[in-house]
């Protein structure tokens, strides 16, 4: 239980500090304030990118967007996996075998491909999520089925069949809440997919539009001047590291717990 509050309690800071770290800004990420890559200095503790703004308020304000269409990814994939996961493990019909060859034909499929298909005809966030549905969807829905399946014949299952409850009512009232914390585990696995896949596609070009900040733009930005202010990419390429493992930490230690 301690492990899993304190990694909780850091994964909690990280996506705050994501969500709302513009607020702790006090410069305004998009305004020039020195020459192109200064040097870290009292006054900009990180120093500039390749356009002479603050590094700092750059990395404060950039997660937001990344953050928030990584959660509305995460959410969407792992909401329909747990809903069709159920159905797959607790119902034997023919559908079911449909659903389990669709769900391994998507496996297949290459993500990345799959979300630059997407893209030229989304904007970059509902490709984003497009492709988080698409990759992680299936994943989400074997690991259900498999622990659904497992359940079905499990003594409380059956007593509250014994008393008269449908289906419907057993899987939300008795076998969705014992895999709470599996569940858990795998909306932080989807989360970590849908943050890598934000990454690629914003440094790709396909994110926020100039300039605006955010992480894994930056890294496009700020790579040819690694020589002159190291830091104009380390840090952004820290939150983005930070940020997912964190919650892939966190996802570790409630599959431990299910």
């Amino acid at each position: 239980m301690r492990a899993l509050r304190a990694v909780a309690a850091a994964a909690g800071c990280v996506l705050l500090i994501a969500l709302g770290g513009e607020a702790l800004a006090g410069q305004d990420p998009i305004r020039t304030v020195a020459m192109p890559w200064a040097a870290p200095g009292p006054d900009l503790p990180l120093g500039a990118d390749a356009l002479g703004r603050d590094v700092l308020a750059r990395v404060l304000a950039g997660g937001r967007e990344l953050t928030l269409v990584a959660l509305a990814a995460a959410a969407a994939a792992c909401a329909l996996g747990v809903a069709g996961g159920l159905w797959a493990g607790w119902s034997r019909s023919r559908a079911v075998r449909v659903l389990a060859a669709l769900s391994d034909l998507l496996l297949v499929l290459p993500l990345l491909l799959v979300a630059m298909l997407a893209v030229v005809v989304l904007p970059g966030p509902p490709a984003v999520i497009a492709g988080t549905v698409l990759g992680g969807t299936p994943l989400t829905l074997r690991v259900v089925a498999d622990a659904t399946a497992q359940t079905r014949h499990a003594g409380y299952v059956e007593v509250a069949l014994s008393r008269g409850e449908r289906g419907l009512s057993v899987l939300c009232r008795e076998v969705l809440p014992a895999h709470a914390g599996l569940i858990g585990a795998d909306l932080g696995q989807r989360m970590v997919l849908a943050v890598q896949l934000t990454a690629a596609l914003n440094v790709l070009g396909f994110g926020s539009p100039p300039p605006a900040p955010d992480w894994a733009a930056m890294l496009r930005e700020n790579l040819p001047g690694i020589g002159l202010n190291p830091a104009a990419l380390l840090a952004p390429a820290v939150a983005l590291a930070l940020l997912a493992g964190t919650v892939a930490g966190l996802s570790h230690v409630l599959a431990g717990r299910s």
